[in-house]
This record gives C-alpha cells, structure tokens and sequence, in this order.
C-alpha cells in the first residue's frame, strides 16, 4: 500500500492542496492518518476516494450529493434507485442549464448581429442592454448574480 502527502496527492489528482484540506473539514474524506511530525499520510483509498470525487464535481455534482453518492457506494449490495435518482437530478439540473444558455445565446447573438457598428448612439447592443423590452427572452433568472441551481 502506497501512502502519499498531501502535496503528492494534489498533485496526482491535479487539484488543490487546499480543496483536499476542505473536503476533510466537511467530512468528505475521512481523516488520514498522521506521522508523528502531524504531517497527512494519504492511502490508495483516500486517492481512489478523491478520484470518486473529482469525477462527481467535472459532472457537475453539487457536494451534499457526491456525500449522499459516497454513502451509497459503501453498500455495494443495496439497490441503486437512490443513485439513479441523483443522477436523474443532476440531468435535468444540466438540461435546465442548456436550455437558458441556448437562450442567452440567441438573445446575444440577436443583439451582435443587428449591430451596425456606427457610433455608440446608434449601438443596438447599448440600446438593448438599456431596453430589456427589445430583448426576445425573458431571462432576468439567468444572471451570475443569481447562480444556476449547483448544491455545492
């Protein structure tokens, strides 16, 4: 068994030593264990674990459901709706994503295209931004000041 520090775990895992210290303080990892120097000694379980949850997080799952993932893959002979049923969320979570982007996407190109480039005054990617009524979609819920739907 091969035993790794912190910074060699990071960097297998292409991440942050910080994100690796944070997923221990909520609980996402288990502890691991220490020298006497208190220095971290990361196991093979502790890599496949965090591979686990990388891979959870690049599919865009929100933390409290890779924690939910994790428990259910510690019972391998349970039935799997309950996982089924996590994914099924996380799908329509993206397909929702899609279908807003889709739509900001017409709207911005809408905006570019009709854009004659003359002057500011006569800019309609300037007159739209001050007009939302020129806009064809409504998408006030798609701002970064209000976050798509990720439960992380």
């Amino acid at each position: 068994m091969q035993h790794y520090s912190i910074g060699q775990l990071a960097k297998r895992l292409n991440c942050a030593v910080q994100t690796l210290r944070y997923y221990e303080s909520i609980g996402l990892v288990a502890p691991p264990h220490r020298t006497e120097g208190n220095q971290r000694r990361y196991s093979d379980a502790h890599l496949n674990q965090l591979r686990f949850i990388r891979h959870a997080r690049e599919l865009g799952f929100s933390l409290e459901a890779i924690k939910s993932l994790l428990r259910l893959s510690r019972h391998a002979d349970e039935p799997c709706h309950e996982a089924n049923a996590i994914a099924e969320e996380q799908l329509t979570a993206v397909r929702s994503r899609i279908a807003r982007l889709q739509a900001l996407e017409e709207e911005l190109s809408r905006m570019v295209g009709v854009c004659e480039g003359n002057t500011v005054a006569h800019c309609r990617v300037i007159e739209v931004l001050e007009n939302h009524a020129l806009c064809l979609h409504d998408h006030d819920d798609m701002t970064p000041e209000k976050p798509l739907a990720n439960h992380s």
